[in-house]
């Protein structure tokens, strides 16, 4: 149907190869460079803008879905390109401008691209929807839209998806032409679960959670194990007490950068890490060979959600074991989902790490504890798979732009001013004149300068410790400090008799703050003259300024 160019809306369970299901028509209707070499085309069909796009809900399906397109295009040498959020916007932009057949991408930056007018999509003759449903719990309906409003009218259009609710099939009334409903199922096989899938669901405790899964993750026969969270915050910390606990665990949610979303990915595909800890984001379409167990440690929000959590195995023809762990809190929700899915746990058993029908049901060695043997600890963990430099465009990531930019741009180093102490302005051991004259004065000139400036601070004075200053009446020294001056340091006269009639006149001088005794009243004489100290000053200062 897909192939005859026909709008198609597939539905299957999860693991029976939708992927393949409009790749292989995708990649056969592209026209590439071999089918003008045998004839098969014109050269005029041939083109560098992308001929077919495919939305998906999430950058870890894009990144896969590419990957099976690569190689199922490898002969006929067919341009695909995935398109995600996370990564530097240049390496995208350039192979766009280099040409391309088909493009994966998310709705988020395909939209933004087309926007930009780096991605072309007027030559589009065939689109697919995968996981339309997801895109629609995401948010992405508007997304969406917009991107089929660019699209070209004539064109083929295709759904695909596990379960289609009410909304997909409107948009598909809405956007594709007489289209024909394909549903894949067995004769035999009556409900929406895997039948080769073996469920078990327990009651549990949150706090003996971690406990089970440890015991549960040492079962006989296990292989690779996906444990599903509700929470990033949840699935971070499942992920730490593994760790310590001796598996080899990461983590795929959405508060880690790409480059470390991708480096768990490819660990766990590699088998360097067989315990990949997660939320939803990694629950649609992720496939990988092996996997044996999945674990609900929280329950899923819904039904579709469910199956899409425990159709990451039992996945082309190959057995699985799915465990849900319910808390007391979510007994309601989880009978919702069993009565939709027509399952028999309508009451989960009560159940706890050290309970034998735990270890019963599950094939684990009797004796097995909650933390993992040193002998059984063969793998070689996350650390052995390095993270690839994304250039993302994110703040959160280990490997990403921050740490680019600080391998490429050298670290600062500052060197520390020298503080000198100065007096006055000036230099200890310099003069007035010393900075005040310019270039090319001679030396009698600056010394005459010296002279002048009346300073007493030369280059052969010695360094004196800062004295304490004390306020004194009328700018006049105490006994102490009036020994000591100089006639060359006094300042100038008519201010001195100035500050003089000012203190006069105010009757007290305000020697707040200071350590000393209050020292009795000076009263005015009738010379104008003052006792003590301060006589000969103010007599001076009288007479300069004519008062």
């Amino acid at each position: 149907m897909a192939l005859a160019g026909t709008d198609v809306i597939g539905q299957a369970k999860t693991g029976t190869g939708k992927t393949l299901g409009f790749g292989l028509p995708l990649l056969e209707s592209v026209t590439v460079p071999a089918d003008v070499e045998l004839g098969r085309a014109k050269p005029e069909e041939l083109t560098d803008a992308p001929q077919a796009l495919v939305v998906v809900p999430t950058r870890e399906l894009c990144q896969q879905v590419t990957n099976d397109l690569l190689t199922a295009g490898k002969v006929r040498n067919v341009r695909v390109l995935s398109i995600y959020g996370g990564r530097a916007y240049e390496p995208q932009v350039e192979a766009l401008k280099k040409g391309v057949d088909v493009v994966v991408g998310t709705p988020g930056r395909l939209l933004d691209l087309a926007g930009q007018k780096k991605l072309r999509l007027s030559s589009v003759k065939a689109l697919v929807l995968d996981e339309a449903d997801e895109m629609l719990d995401l948010g992405f309906l508007p997304d969406v839209e917009k991107i089929i409003e660019m699209l070209p009218t004539r064109r083929q259009t295709m759904l695909f998806s596990a379960t289609m609710p009410g909304q997909v099939i409107s948009l598909a009334r809405r956007y594709m032409s007489q289209p024909t409903h394909i549903r894949a199922t067995a004769p035999d096989d009556e409900g929406q679960t895997v039948a080769n899938t073996a469920q078990h669901v327990f009651r549990a405790h949150s706090m003996d959670k971690p406990e089970m899964v440890s015991r549960i993750l040492q079962a006989e026969g296990r292989g690779l194990a996906m444990i599903f969270c509700r929470t990033k915050r949840t699935a971070a910390d499942v992920s730490d007490q593994l760790s310590r606990r001796g598996f080899a665990a990461g983590a795929v949610h959405g508060d880690l950068g790409q480059g470390a979303r991708e480096q768990a990915l490819r660990a766990f595909r590699n088998g360097k890490v067989d315990v990949l800890v997660c939320t939803d984001v990694a629950a649609r379409g992720i496939d990988v060979d092996d996997v044996t167990h999945v674990i609900n440690y929280q329950t899923p929000e819904d039904e579709k959600t469910y199956l899409h959590r425990i159709g990451r195995t039992g996945r082309a023809g190959k057995s699985g074991i799915a465990v849900t762990l319910v808390d007391w809190d979510d007994i309601p929700r989880w009978q919702l989902i069993n009565k939709a899915l027509d399952l028999d746990f309508n009451d989960p058993e009560e159940t706890y790490s050290t309970s034998p029908h735990l270890y019963e049901a599950l094939g684990i060695p009797e004796g097995c504890k909650g933390v993992l043997p040193r002998a059984e600890r063969t793998r070689a963990g996350l650390a052995a798979e390095e993270i690839e430099d994304l250039g993302e465009t994110g703040g959160r990531s280990r490997g990403g732009k921050q740490q680019t930019q600080t391998e490429e741009r050298p670290a600062r180093t500052r060197t520390p001013r020298q503080r000198r102490r100065t007096r006055g302005g000036l230099r200890d051991g310099s003069t007035a004149a010393d900075s005040a004259a310019p270039e090319g004065v001679s030396e009698d000139a600056k010394a005459d300068a010296g002279s002048v400036s009346g300073s007493g601070s030369g280059e052969d004075a010695p360094a004196r410790k800062p004295r304490r200053r004390r306020r004194t009446r009328a700018g006049a020294p105490s006994a102490e400090d009036g020994a000591k001056a100089t006639p060359a340091a006094t300042p100038s006269e008519s201010g001195d008799a100035k500050a003089a009639e000012a203190s006069v006149e105010s009757g007290d001088s305000a020697a707040t703050g200071s350590d000393e005794p209050r020292k009795p009243r000076r009263r005015r004489t009738r010379s104008g003259s003052r006792s003590g100290a301060a006589k000969p000053r103010a007599a001076e200062a009288t007479e300069a300024s004519g008062d």
